[in-house]
């Protein structure tokens, strides 16, 4: 039952999610609606709160990162090492979502 909810969720339903929980938690939210102008693979949503940044790419059950996106999401993921969970790096998809795993992050 979860399998086919998290493959029938679309990537603007997560975002939407994710966004209402993350403003609910006192998050400030980030995401670049028309991304046509900006830089190739830069992460779908920003999140800043208490000190933390997080930067998370989505996508839909069974995609995954493209070329440009694994190249951000690796440099960002070694800026995270030496900051110490300040700064993290995350793919999220609707399985993460369902399973609390995003909102877990998110507290």
């Amino acid at each position: 039952m979860a399998t086919e909810l998290a493959r029938a969720m679309k990537e603007d339903q997560l975002l939407e999610a994710i966004r209402d929980y993350a403003r609910l938690r006192g998050w400030l939210c980030y995401h670049t609606h028309d991304s046509r102008r900006s830089e190739p693979g830069f992460p779908d949503l920003v999140l800043v709160r208490g000190g933390r940044l997080i930067f998370a790419e989505l996508k839909k059950e069974g995609e995954h990162p493209t070329k440009e996106q694994r190249k951000w999401l690796l440099q960002l993921d070694k800026v995270a090492n030496n900051w110490n969970e300040s700064v993290d790096a995350y793919v999220w998809y609707p399985s993460d979502w369902l399973s609390g795993k995003i909102e877990e992050v998110l507290r």
